[in-house]
């Protein structure tokens, strides 16, 4: 594509439901492809099936893109406000012979789909209101709840309908395999098939970017398009993202909404960036990218043909890779947002803890703990023993093998002696304090200071120890160790 080139997108979902990680990589894709090309990205709301509109879920679409920093050129576009738009245009395909009206009961069609079941056929509308001569007036006459009339298209009996998408060339398919399908319902509402088609025209979109999933709809479009003479969009049709064990994407396989990803602690930029490589290739290896980075490559040709596969793991490394990379500052600001929340809300506020001494200890742990963070909803964890001396100790960590009891009891005591008299109470100080002290007790460094870790934060593994005995404190250390000591006597 060139850059002399229009380029309009929109993303339109509807507002039934939380916004899944299909939808979400949708968005995406169309959002970096106009922004790639200095475009115009369109939102647009599909709610038309006002029975399942939920306003909640429209509010999180609105959140969940706002989040991630997809912003729009134009819209919310609603279509439920556009009813007299798709219904003026329904009447123009009916009067040119295009579509027709249909007052087939919604029992007698469940008693074809009965017979056709029961004759081993597909089960399909047969057409059978195209023989029946049903003018405007008849239709606003007689379209009511017992006698509901909708609009159908008119499916050519024979024939080949081709379109060509951008990333799988050439697709057709017989017309024969497509019923007379339903443009507009009998509460005057649009079906997707027509809805969108007209919203393109008049938004003037340039690329309908949608899932994969569409293809098959995709000759119906077209017979609209040619209907009404109007010129096709570029179609693109991204691939499915499946699980690792290659079945179709579900929460089993990790897949969450983007706000619940928000919640769990995960960053915008790390999720977009993972979500973009869903489907789509930079060309080369590269896995962590900055948006411009990923704007600077983006485009439909590298847009892959076959399914991608979402992988939590995955996900997880790259925001702890993201996470590394922020600046210390703005992470212990995520931190303390993350950690200032009561105890029962997974936070570390209590009568012993409260918001002040929160923020005068996060700013000095963060750095200790950036290398192990993975999502910012574990950081509760990682930083409680800073702040909490009630953890249990196992009593056999305490003691490294080839090791006695009765040596670790004397390091641990000889250890408070040290921290008591010690006047430089920092990190490479006490390191080279304690590491005289283990060759004076005739033991490795690891068998001394294994078990200092284990008193002092109930953990095997922790940031590095001298850190996290400054962070910890004079007067905590000795208290820990002290208890220690008890639970080995």
């Amino acid at each position: 594509m060139t850059n002399k080139e229009k380029v309009i997108v929109r993303f339109a979902p509807s507002p039934t439901g939380n916004l899944h990680i299909g939808g979400v990589r949708t968005a995406i894709f169309n959002w970096l492809f106009a922004r790639a090309n200095n475009g115009k990205f369109i939102l647009r709301i599909e709610d038309t099936d006002r029975s399942r509109y939920d306003e909640n879920s429209e509010t999180s679409i609105l959140s969940s893109l706002s989040w991630l920093g997809i912003d729009w050129d134009e819209g919310p576009i609603y279509q439920s406000k556009r009813k007299d738009i798709y219904r003026e245009i329904a009447n123009k395909l009916i009067d040119s012979g295009w579509a027709y009206y249909d007052d087939t009961t919604p029992e007698e069609l469940d008693e074809l789909r009965k017979q056709q079941i029961r004759e081993k056929k597909p089960p399909r509308y047969d057409n059978r209101g195209r023989y029946k001569e049903i003018s405007h007036s008849d239709y606003e006459e007689n379209n009511n709840e017992e006698t509901p009339i909708v609009v159908r298209f008119k499916v050519p009996d024979s024939g080949a309908k081709p379109f060509q998408d951008e990333i799988r060339g050439k697709v057709e398919f017989n017309l024969k395999e497509i019923d007379d399908f339903v443009i507009l319902k009998s509460d005057g509402m649009p079906t997707y098939h027509l809805a969108h088609v007209i919203d393109d025209k008049l938004m003037d979109v340039t690329h309908v970017i949608r899932g994969e999933e569409w293809i098959s709809s995709t000759p119906r479009h077209v017979l609209i398009h040619d209907a009404l003479k109007w010129e096709l969009p570029k179609y693109v049709h991204v691939p499915l993202i499946l699980g690792k064990d290659k079945a179709k994407l579900s929460k089993r396989h990790g897949a969450e909404s983007a706000l619940e990803y928000k919640a769990r602690g995960y960053l915008p930029e790390a999720l977009l960036n993972f979500l973009a490589l869903l489907g789509w290739s930079p060309g080369d290896n590269t896995e962590i990218m900055t948006l411009d980075e990923i704007l600077s490559k983006f485009t439909i040709n590298r847009i892959l043909g076959h399914p991608a596969v979402f992988d939590p793991e995955k996900l997880e490394w790259m925001n702890g890779s993201y996470i590394r990379n922020l600046d210390d500052e703005y992470l212990s600001e995520q931190i303390l947002d993350e950690v200032n929340k009561d105890l029962s809300e997974g936070g570390l506020i209590s009568e012993k803890v409260d918001s002040n001494t929160l923020k005068s200890k996060i700013y000095e742990i963060t750095p200790l703990i950036k290398e192990r963070l993975k999502t910012l909803d574990e950081s509760s964890n990682l930083v409680e023993y800073f702040f909490y001396e009630n953890f249990e100790i196992d009593k056999d960590k305490l003691v490294p093998k080839k090791t006695e009891k009765s040596e670790i009891i004397i390091g641990l005591k000889r250890s408070i002696e040290l921290i008591e008299k010690t006047k430089l109470f920092e990190p490479e100080n006490l390191e080279i304090e304690f590491r005289a002290l283990a060759e004076e007790l005739g033991l490795k460094a690891g068998q001394l200071f294994f078990p200092i870790r284990i008193a002092l934060t109930g953990r095997r593994e922790s940031p590095p120890l001298f850190d996290t005995m400054k962070a910890i404190g004079t007067e905590s250390s000795i208290k820990r160790l002290n208890n220690a000591i008890n639970i080995l006597e």
